[in-house]
């Protein structure tokens, strides 16, 4: 009777050039099936396989972990790699795997390096070589990072297309459709003093689109003008892989130099304009600082803002004739330069709001919990039809899995094309043009699952808060006295309209109030009239938007 054949693997990683891969694989299953047919009692099961994935990380080696899945369950009995380099780079990878299969009954075999892991020295010698090749690994690592910054040094763009500009070859090309944002943004700025919350929405309402981002935010708007390429200066090296091991990219704080060339491509706008929105960038930047500094001071401190121009209120306190003492409130802009009016140098500086009284906005508040506590029930049922309604578009949300499958299904094919292309069913040229497509496909499938994550993400949010938002309704029925410790810790927002409009948002609840209100005499007679309320959605456009 025969001897059994034992199922022999065999393991590679080639480069992401196609020619050169297809090339290596055809030569590295030949050189495996060659070496295989030398051993009378062996067959072949598989030769798995990675695309142009770092030996540094096994996580994202698909082939390295199917290979590692069925040999764990028993489908395969040895494990052939032409070196410890091409099976891991990491040593502490390299034997934890080569231990975990020993013990498993499964062996390694690297034909090069002549170490087979079931012979009595073989850990010895493994260990020994998988040193050297984590330490050719970091010297590689060095290597492309030197090579890589004498090419930023010359001028070379590393980096994607940005709001504004096209990397083509390396070099950044202005794209004028988009180009038209950027002055927008800077003018809009420094030019009218807007704050970035405003210049968002001012955006979106008017149907323009950011780059790379689902929509326009504070944070997008700052980017921009931070960003030095729109000066025509290039600064590069802002993110740095201190570990050649995990290649996890980190905020460059002066880790490593940057490479900053002046004057390096055709700028956007003018440097004149440039400096001057730094300036201001810098100048209400200490004023948030500043802001910060006395935010505990009243119960709605640094929760005041202005509905016309977005910037914040500021506390400002008197004695009157009679010695009484008189605080309101005045968004900043106004504070500080008055009714709006261009400076020497065009820009619009100012704000035509109005001030507040500190007792008005007390009585909008006692007024707004006042509303819940009568309004109890209507209010909760008003809160579970929008609950509702969110789950309800949650059971329409996209499918994630459904995407996640498609994924899947891509790169199966992709490596489904390769084995008919090794066994000559399709032609190199087929194989090519057939993966540029897989290519496409996949960069769409991976934007589809961004979309859908973020999405699902929010409604997720929304529907958590259900049981937070009727703890917080029941705990605001008990609330028996005015106390602005209260109020302080209940207040989300207040926006404050020229027109005596005032909106409320409480952190507890998914609705606010938006207040007309009308104020007549002074001192013990000073009186505050609502003259109309309306309870408004949360998931609108919020206060911090504008």
């Amino acid at each position: 009777m025969a001897d059994k054949k034992i199922n022999v693997a065999a393991y590679c990683r080639v480069s992401t050039d196609k020619d050169d891969q297809t090339n290596s694989l055809l030569s590295q299953r030949k050189y495996f099936a060659e070496y295989i047919n030398h051993h009378e009692h062996w067959n072949l099961k598989k030769v798995y396989y990675d695309e142009g994935v770092s030996g540094t990380q096994t996580s994202k080696r698909a082939g390295f972990n199917a290979m590692i899945e069925d040999a764990m369950q028993g489908e395969i009995d040895l494990i052939l790699t032409k070196e410890v380099c091409r099976f891991a780079r990491n040593t502490v990878d390299t034997l934890s795997f080569t231990r975990k299969l020993k013990e498993n009954g499964v062996g390694v075999i690297f034909t090069i390096d002549n170490i087979d892991t079931r012979d009595s020295d073989g850990e010895l010698r493994l260990t020994i070589m998988a040193s050297i090749a984590q330490e050719e690994s970091r010297k590689t690592s060095e290597r492309v990072k030197w090579g890589q910054k004498r090419r930023m040094e010359q001028g070379v763009v590393f980096g994607r297309d940005l709001l504004g500009y096209q990397v083509k070859n390396g070099k950044l090309f202005i794209n004028e459709e988009e180009a038209e944002i950027v002055r927008a943004i800077f003018h809009k700025y420094t030019n009218e003093g807007k704050g970035t919350f405003v210049i968002a929405r001012e955006l979106a309402e008017a149907g323009m689109r950011p780059k790379r981002v689902r929509s326009w935010s504070n944070v997008v708007i700052l980017r921009v003008l931070q960003s030095e390429k729109y000066v025509g200066d290039l600064c590069q090296k802002k993110t740095i892989t201190p570990n050649y091991l995990t290649h996890k990219k980190k905020y460059n704080r002066g880790d490593e130099e940057m490479v900053y060339l002046k004057n390096h491509h055709e700028p956007i706008i003018e440097r004149e304009l440039w400096d001057r929105t730094q300036k201001e960038l810098k100048r209400r930047s200490l004023f948030q600082r500043e802001k910060i500094r006395y935010s505990n001071r009243y119960w709605c401190s640094g929760k005041i803002y202005c509905g016309e121009c977005g910037h914040s209120y500021i506390s400002r306190s008197k004695t009157l004739k009679n010695g009484e003492k008189y605080l309101g409130w005045r968004c900043h802009a106004a504070a500080a330069y008055g009714l709006p009016k261009q400076d020497e140098l065009g820009a619009w500086r100012g704000c035509q709001s109005l001030q507040i009284n500190h007792v008005t906005l007390l009585y909008c508040m006692k007024f707004c919990i006042s509303h819940i506590q009568t309004n109890k029930e209507a209010l909760k049922y008003e809160i579970l039809q929008e609950i509702r309604e969110l789950q309800r578009m949650d059971g329409k949300g996209a499918d994630t899995k459904k995407i996640e499958k498609e994924i899947e299904s891509i790169h199966h094919k992709k490596k489904k094309a390769i084995d008919l292309m090794l066994e000559g069913v399709i032609s190199r040229e087929e194989l090519k043009e057939q993966n540029s497509w897989y290519e496409e496909e996949l960069v769409h499938l991976e934007e589809q699952m961004q979309m859908a994550q973020d999405e699902n993400k929010i409604r997720a949010r929304q529907v958590d808060c259900i049981e937070q938002y009727m703890t917080a309704l029941d705990e605001i029925m008990n609330f028996q006295t005015a106390n602005e410790a209260l109020y302080g810790e209940l207040l989300e927002r207040i926006v404050v309209y020229r027109d005596h409009r005032l909106e409320l948002w409480l952190k507890c609840l998914p609705v606010g109030f938006r207040l007309n209100i009308q104020t007549s005499g002074k001192g013990e007679r000073f009186n505050v009239e609502i003259l109309e309320v309306e309870m408004v959605e949360k998931v609108r456009l919020r206060p911090e938007e504008r």
